[in-house]
């Protein structure tokens, strides 16, 4: 079987499947995110957590299949909503997406994604380098490093520190 030819599915049988792991839907292709090992999975834990404890009233979750556009859902590796979706997947723009970076992560991957959820209307965007132990906001087309200890959204402020995100 040649490896080079991708089996096109329906968004509907995308959305009526369960995979394990779960996977990216891109344009009727099943796009395996990269994660899996102890950093990033350390570092998502954190997030959910601390932003949980912090701010009891919003909802912080892993991996929610999330649309961006009519034939693309992506696993955002933590999404946040100010209201519980009425929906089992989230249709509406996230509050907050944040995306942790893996060895393997291609970088026009990577802002190809932040640019779906951009277009969407996410007004919070971070994404969080457990390597080199880097915060940055993506806004407006371009990646900017956090310099100090907190990172934050705006209206409202959700903050987490370096110490939260990192703690190993």
């Amino acid at each position: 079987m040649d490896m080079d030819v991708e089996t096109l599915i329906s968004v509907e049988e995308y959305l009526n499947t369960s995979y394990d792991p779960d996977v990216e839907y891109v344009d009727g292709v099943l796009v395996e995110p990269n994660v899996g090992d102890w950093l990033h999975s350390l570092i998502q834990s954190n997030v959910v957590y601390h932003l949980r404890r912090k701010y009891p009233n919003i909802y912080a979750v892993a991996e929610l299949r999330s649309q961006t556009r009519t034939t693309r859902y992506r696993l955002p590796d933590v999404c946040v909503v100010l209201a519980a979706p009425k929906t089992k997947y989230l249709l509406d723009a996230a509050f907050l997406a944040v995306e942790i970076l893996s060895e393997d992560d291609r970088m026009s991957k990577t802002m190809e994604k932040l640019e779906e959820y951009d277009q969407k209307g996410v007004a919070n965007i971070w994404v969080i380098d457990p390597r080199l132990r880097k915060m940055s906001i993506y806004s407006g087309g371009s990646l900017s490093e956090v310099r100090g200890d907190v990172i934050a959204t705006s209206d409202p402020r959700l903050e987490l520190t370096r110490d939260d995100i990192f703690r190993q």
